[in-house]
């Protein structure tokens, strides 16, 4: 099953914030952005820290 982060980039947009913005403010790696980005499985950890 595919993941889809559709949602997250909305909220995003919804919000003026740009990817840049959420990894600092969730404090992610730029790896996790990118792994979001491309539709990849990312940790629960990851997932966590964003909520």
């Amino acid at each position: 099953m595919a993941v889809s982060y559709k949602k997250l980039w909305k909220l995003l947009i919804d919000k003026d914030m740009k990817k840049s913005d959420l990894e600092r403010e969730a404090r992610i790696t730029h790896y996790a952005i990118s792994k979001l980005s491309q539709g990849k499985d990312v940790s629960t950890e990851v997932l966590g820290k964003i909520c």
